[in-house]
């Protein structure tokens, strides 16, 4: 029987786990236990887990394939599957602390390519003593909350995404010449089956959707504010207060999440560490695939 214990933190999504250490190779019942605590809760947290970059890797490869660390950003030294969440490098990609929180603001993982990764895993480095909670939804939620007329019209719809620069955002020449020297353009289902349970997820990232397929621009924005808002309903969410050695693990084909907004007025550091795991390519109810219109698929790092 698996060691795992699993305790549920909101009424919709998010779940601590604990009974593992995560220095060590997990036992199979005991990946089974979490894939489970991951697909029925979206999110998974991990407290006093202080492991290397290693180590996290070797904690991910139990649950799939690392990518490398980020189409457009440097990974850490040595391990290129781990992407440095560090507020001194944003500091030196955007000048604009309000522009930065808008760019960092609700998103799905690097959905602009066509197969967005599957997993996300994020340990904390660095925190600070107070500020600087993420926040996720569930997808899956916000969908089954919408109607059914508005479920049934949402099924019909495509969204392109992209990494893109808002007009007059000022950031680095370096981070602006590597987003305009390798353009990521997706076509995906607003509504997106879920390739292990089944379900059906309002698949939106209000950072990453440019626009919405076969409509005009102004029906195209008034569609994407009203799915942001269902997404971003305060009963499908949940917040997560960092300590050294937290972990958060989520489903990203089923969740949004909200870096934090509170504390680029605080001096403390905040270092964080992610790896993301190989997804598939989103299925829409229709039984079509997603599209990919620049860009090649984020595979395996090598």
């Amino acid at each position: 029987m698996s060691a795992v214990q699993v305790r549920p933190v909101s009424g919709h999504t998010g779940a601590d786990i604990s009974g593992v250490d995560l220095r060590e190779r997990l036992r199979d019942e005991d990946v089974a236990a979490i894939r489970a605590a991951l697909l029925r809760w979206k999110v998974v947290f991990f407290r006093e887990q202080h492991i290397s970059p290693s180590e996290q890797a070797a904690f991910a490869r139990r649950f799939g394939q690392p990518t490398p660390a980020h189409p457009l950003r440097d990974s850490i030294e040595g391990h290129p599957e781990v992407l440095p969440i560090d507020r001194r490098i944003f500091d030196e990609e955007y000048g604009d602390k309000t522009a930065r929180r808008d760019i960092n603001g609700w998103h799905t993982d690097v959905t602009a390519v066509i197969n967005p990764p599957a997993g996300s895993i994020l340990r904390a480095e660095e925190v600070p003593p107070y500020g600087g909670d993420t926040t996720w939804t569930n997808l899956v939620a916000a969908y089954q909350g919408l109607s059914e007329p508005l479920q049934r019209f949402a099924n019909q719809l495509r969204a392109v995404h992209s990494f893109h620069l808002p007009e007059g955002v000022a950031v680095s020449s370096k981070l602006r010449e590597r987003i305009e020297s390798k353009p990521l353009v997706s076509e995906h289902p607003v509504v997106r089956v879920h390739p292990e349970t089944g379900e059906r997820a309002l698949f939106v990232s209000p950072t990453f959707v440019r626009y919405i397929v076969g409509v005009t621009p102004d029906e195209s924005q008034r569609i994407i504010n009203l799915f942001f808002q269902q997404i971003t309903r305060p009963e499908y969410t949940v917040r997560f207060r960092w300590q050294k050695g937290s972990i958060a693990f989520w489903d990203n084909r089923a969740t949004a999440h909200l870096g934090p907004q509170d504390i680029d007025h605080l001096e403390h550091e905040r270092k964080l560490h992610r790896i993301t795991l190989v997804g598939d390519v989103p299925v829409g109810v229709d039984g079509l695939p997603s599209r990919a219109i620049q860009g090649e698929p984020l595979l395996a790092a090598s």
